[in-house]
């Protein structure tokens, strides 16, 4: 063991004289052809306390611990996250500054018209963190229990549904409910998900679809009835729901969150990052932060988050055409 760890120091030696960024995990070294800067700044384009900034701080601290490096979180909220993305595009691409943010991120630009950057052209996509299933839930003053009897509800009556905005995943997530079922549930949107949550508990909205952290304390309380999870798998974190897709076959969405840099950071940097921020999300730190929202870790690669990225932006600009959706001051 003391002979390996002086080889390890050696390499580690020879890898800082050639330029290389180099730090050591499970007796193993990983290295990337790129310099790491000494400071990170990771900007998270909403208030602080959301799941945004919760995952970005916790992942922040580990990173910082295991490249040996300064990460700091720094919250740019505004636009619906726009006004923080637009900064992190405006950066450089050394690496020095990182966007935190959830899959608003796409479905945001999907109903805007004019945005102070290309959402694929602006960034460089690095990795996914986390992942977790979407939750599809009802006031307790509906007789709603499951899906089939939502839909068939809503053919003949008017149903309304909340979201935390044009353009929020709760909104794209319940028009593609709307479209694969071919109803029409009327879209309430409000500033935020507390309004939505006090309306359904007041029995004055009747449903909705949202990230279980959102209502975590409504559901334990019992206050409104969660009828099943919008992933395609059923979820570890709510045993007892069935998906949507098994009424409504192919409807999948989940939250997710994801790291993004300034577009033309180069491979080596965005790889180096990419390694470490799967292996902390990896840790049993990092799971039981995610845990706490009924999320996991990704473990995707540099092109693997890329192409879904791209797949999910392509999801919503058709579902934003299709059903209207703008988004409009």
């Amino acid at each position: 063991m003391q002979a390996k760890a002086l080889m390890d120091r050696i390499r580690f030696g020879l890898m800082c004289i050639l330029g290389m960024s180099c730090w050591f995990t499970s007796g193993a070294a990983l290295c990337a052809t790129a310099t790491l800067p000494p400071v990170i700044r990771m900007i998270v384009p909403f208030t602080p306390g959301a799941s945004n900034d919760v995952f970005a701080r916790a992942l922040s601290e580990q990173l910082s611990t295991k490249l040996g490096i300064t990460v700091i979180v720094e919250n740019k909220p505004g636009a619906g996250g726009i006004i923080g993305s637009a900064e992190v595009a405006r950066a450089k691409p050394d690496g020095a500054t990182l966007l935190f943010s959830s899959n608003s991120f796409v479905t945001r630009a999907a109903v805007e018209e004019k945005l102070p950057f290309d959402p694929r052209k602006s960034f460089t996509p690095v990795a996914m963190v986390a992942q977790g299933a979407m939750l599809l839930v009802v006031s307790n003053e509906t007789p709603y229990q499951n899906v089939k009897e939502l839909i068939a509800a809503a053919k003949t009556q008017q149903i309304n549904y909340g979201s935390a905005g044009i353009g929020s995943i709760g909104q794209m997530a319940a028009e593609l409910f709307n479209s694969m079922a071919g109803i029409n549930i009327n879209h309430v949107p409000y500033k935020g998900i507390t309004g939505v949550l006090t309306d359904m508990i007041g029995g004055r909205i009747e449903a909705m679809i949202t990230a279980p952290a959102s209502i975590g304390g409504a559901l334990k309380g019992k206050q409104i009835r969660a009828i099943a999870v919008t992933s395609a798998l059923p979820s570890a974190f709510f045993s007892d729901l069935s998906t949507v897709s098994q009424d409504l076959p192919g409807y999948e969405v989940d939250v997710w969150f994801g790291v993004y840099a300034p577009a033309n950071m180069p491979v080596s940097l965005t790889e180096a990052l990419n390694q470490a921020i799967r292996e902390v999300s990896a840790t049993a730190k990092m799971r039981a932060v995610f845990a706490k929202e009924a999320a996991s870790p990704s473990d995707m690669t540099v092109k693997e988050f890329a192409d879904y990225v791209d797949r999910e932006l392509d999801m919503w600009v058709k579902l934003a055409k299709s059903r209207g959706i703008k988004h409009a001051e």
